[in-house]
């Protein structure tokens, strides 16, 4: 675990280069904070930050993962516009999208892009337009643990996928010694965690089983967790907690909730050596991922089963959601500001600093210019 931890600094501050090289064709609860947020580099340049004519107070809800992005996107937005607060909830992408398309919120956000359902519901909130989806905010979805005496833990998806279905049941199950010969596995019970709210997490962690072991995944995936046994928490803050407090514990979570008393499984994809749930490798992941959105829609599609060396499999994109037309004009201003911000190199910039991964610029640009025509 050290080791990790040691390198995942280095890693965060090199993902901005490496994201900035790499070409491509197109590509819940009230969680608190990452105590990073407040004091980043970025704050340097909060006179960069252009307010326009933003004021009032923003409702926002949705991806947990995303949360401790957000406190630190708020905190350098808020402190250049005195004028605005935001308030983004944080209850989980389900939650945000049903939030957005019932015309609660200003924008949403989710670890899923928005299906034909869901815009067909947000064309009755966004006047003459659709909801929408702005990739943001990149990161792997780390598979914490909490094994006394075991570090550098090795899986691969079948074994993942028989731990969360309630098959392995053991710590020293004979699936799990074959991948870690050199570990002392100890006799202790499994006890897997699940997130208990509608979450995009759920949705890209299912997404991972069902595209590498789907013989012993037989789910057909989405933001509910659909597998029988297992016990279950609300938000990424939520199934942290029970995994930093609870001895034989696993579950998943945005990586950034991954600290203090939790490892980071590395995954067996297949390729030449396991990979780490880091950055860079999730920026190497989200560089093959193809764009599936029409028009200004800017929904991807990831490789899941990818063997590519040092790719991260288990990587999520989260998406802000927002109309493309027919915004309300008092949260409008506000809306396109705050946007604005965060998809500019400052604010991606602040993904690095707290162990998220930005948008490539191929897409991030397209994204500026997306915000910029908003209505």
């Amino acid at each position: 675990m050290k080791l990790q931890r040691k390198n995942r600094r280095a890693l965060a501050l090199g993902a901005l280069a490496v994201s900035g090289a790499l070409a491509l064709t197109a590509c819940g609860s009230d969680d608190t904070g990452n105590s990073n947020g407040g004091d980043t580099s970025a704050s340097a340049n909060a006179g960069n930050i252009k307010c326009d004519d933003a004021s009032g107070q923003l409702l926002a809800d949705g991806s947990s993962a995303q949360k401790n992005a957000i406190d630190a996107w708020v905190k350098q937005f808020t402190a250049a516009c005195n004028g605005v607060q935001i308030n983004y909830k944080g209850g989980g992408s389900g939650a945000g999208v049903t939030a957005f398309t019932q015309g609660q919120v200003a924008f949403a956000g989710s670890d899923s892009a928005l299906d034909e359902e869901e815009i067909t519901a947000s064309k009755k909130v966004c006047t003459g337009g659709q909801g929408i989806d702005l990739p943001m905010v990149g990161g792997p979805i780390a598979v914490g643990y909490n094994v006394p005496g075991v570090e550098n833990l090795v899986l691969d998806a079948p074994t993942l996928a028989k731990i969360f279905n309630d098959k392995i049941k053991n710590w020293n199950d004979p699936a799990i010694a074959k991948l870690n010969p050199e570990a002392k596995l100890p006799d202790l019970k499994i006890q897997a965690f699940h997130r208990s709210d509608e979450s995009g997490t759920t949705d890209n962690f299912t997404k991972y089983l069902i595209a590498t072991a789907k013989s012993e995944w037989p789910y057909e995936g989405g933001k509910a967790w659909q597998a029988k046994g297992g016990q279950s928490a609300a938000g990424s803050s939520g199934v942290a907690q029970q995994v930093k407090q609870t001895s034989g514990a696993i579950s998943y979570m945005e990586l950034s909730y991954a600290k203090d008393g939790i490892d980071a499984v590395q995954i067996d994809t297949g390729a030449s050596a396991p990979v780490e749930a880091n950055v860079a490798n999730a920026t190497k992941m989200i560089a093959a991922a193809k764009r599936v959105g029409t028009g200004k829609d800017m929904a991807l599609e990831l490789d899941y089963a990818t063997k590519e060396e040092g790719a991260y499999p288990i990587t999520l994109v989260t998406y802000e959601i927002v109309c493309d037309k027919g915004n309300k004009s008092e949260t409008l201003p506000g809306t396109k500001a705050f946007l604005r911000y965060i998809a500019s190199e400052d604010g991606q910039k602040i993904l690095t600093e707290n162990d998220y991964a930005p948008m490539p610029e191929e897409i991030i640009s397209e994204v500026r210019t997306t915000i910029d025509g908003l209505s």
